[in-house]
Protein backbone atom coordinates (compact mmCIF):
# COMPACT_ATOMS: atom_id res chain seq x y z
CA UNK A 1 0.00 0.00 0.00
CA UNK A 2 1.43 3.04 -0.93
CA UNK A 3 2.26 4.86 1.95
CA UNK A 4 1.70 8.42 0.40
CA UNK A 5 -1.57 8.23 -0.84
CA UNK A 6 -4.33 10.30 1.28
CA UNK A 7 -8.02 9.34 0.99
CA UNK A 8 -10.79 10.60 3.07
CA UNK A 9 -14.21 9.00 3.99
CA UNK A 10 -15.85 10.72 0.98
CA UNK A 11 -12.91 9.32 -1.34
CA UNK A 12 -13.80 5.79 0.65
CA UNK A 13 -17.94 6.31 -0.29
CA UNK A 14 -17.31 7.14 -3.85
CA UNK A 15 -14.74 4.27 -4.89
CA UNK A 16 -17.41 1.69 -2.95
CA UNK A 17 -20.25 2.96 -4.77
CA UNK A 18 -18.46 3.00 -8.19
CA UNK A 19 -17.58 -0.63 -7.51
CA UNK A 20 -21.57 -1.66 -6.76
CA UNK A 21 -21.41 -0.62 -3.15
CA UNK A 22 -24.88 0.63 -1.33
CA UNK A 23 -24.90 2.39 1.95
CA UNK A 24 -27.07 0.15 4.32
CA UNK A 25 -26.61 1.93 7.85
CA UNK A 26 -25.18 4.24 9.67
CA UNK A 27 -24.46 4.49 13.24
CA UNK A 28 -22.99 7.59 15.69
CA UNK A 29 -19.56 8.14 13.30
CA UNK A 30 -19.54 4.64 11.48
CA UNK A 31 -21.43 3.70 7.95
CA UNK A 32 -21.83 -0.31 6.39
CA UNK A 33 -22.00 -0.42 2.55
CA UNK A 34 -22.77 -3.47 1.28
CA UNK A 35 -21.88 -4.67 -2.33
CA UNK A 36 -21.13 -8.15 -4.27
CA UNK A 37 -17.59 -8.10 -4.95
CA UNK A 38 -16.30 -11.98 -7.21
CA UNK A 39 -19.65 -13.16 -6.53
CA UNK A 40 -19.23 -13.12 -2.49
CA UNK A 41 -20.98 -10.51 -0.68
CA UNK A 42 -19.06 -7.79 1.41
CA UNK A 43 -20.03 -5.22 3.91
CA UNK A 44 -16.97 -2.32 4.72
CA UNK A 45 -17.55 -0.07 7.52
CA UNK A 46 -16.32 3.31 6.95
CA UNK A 47 -15.85 5.88 9.63
CA UNK A 48 -17.27 9.35 9.10
CA UNK A 49 -16.02 12.65 8.39
CA UNK A 50 -12.45 11.38 8.60
CA UNK A 51 -9.79 13.83 6.09
CA UNK A 52 -6.84 11.04 6.58
CA UNK A 53 -6.99 7.46 7.43
CA UNK A 54 -4.20 5.39 9.82
CA UNK A 55 -2.85 3.00 6.74
CA UNK A 56 -4.00 -0.21 8.85
CA UNK A 57 -7.18 1.10 9.01
CA UNK A 58 -7.26 2.05 5.19
CA UNK A 59 -6.00 -1.85 4.66
CA UNK A 60 -8.70 -2.84 6.72
CA UNK A 61 -11.31 -2.11 4.68
CA UNK A 62 -9.73 -2.61 1.13
CA UNK A 63 -9.79 -6.11 2.65
CA UNK A 64 -13.21 -6.05 3.86
CA UNK A 65 -14.39 -4.88 0.47
CA UNK A 66 -12.88 -8.09 -1.26
CA UNK A 67 -10.85 -5.68 -4.06
CA UNK A 68 -7.79 -6.20 -4.31
CA UNK A 69 -5.42 -2.39 -3.43
CA UNK A 70 -4.82 -1.65 -7.43
CA UNK A 71 -8.07 -2.07 -8.25
CA UNK A 72 -9.48 0.19 -5.13
CA UNK A 73 -6.75 2.83 -5.37
CA UNK A 74 -6.85 2.85 -9.15
CA UNK A 75 -10.67 3.65 -8.93
CA UNK A 76 -9.92 6.88 -7.16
Amino acid sequence: MSGSRKLSSKDIERILKRNGFELVSQKGSHKQFKGVVKGQKRRVTVPANKKNFHPKTLKSMIRQSGLTEEEFIEDE
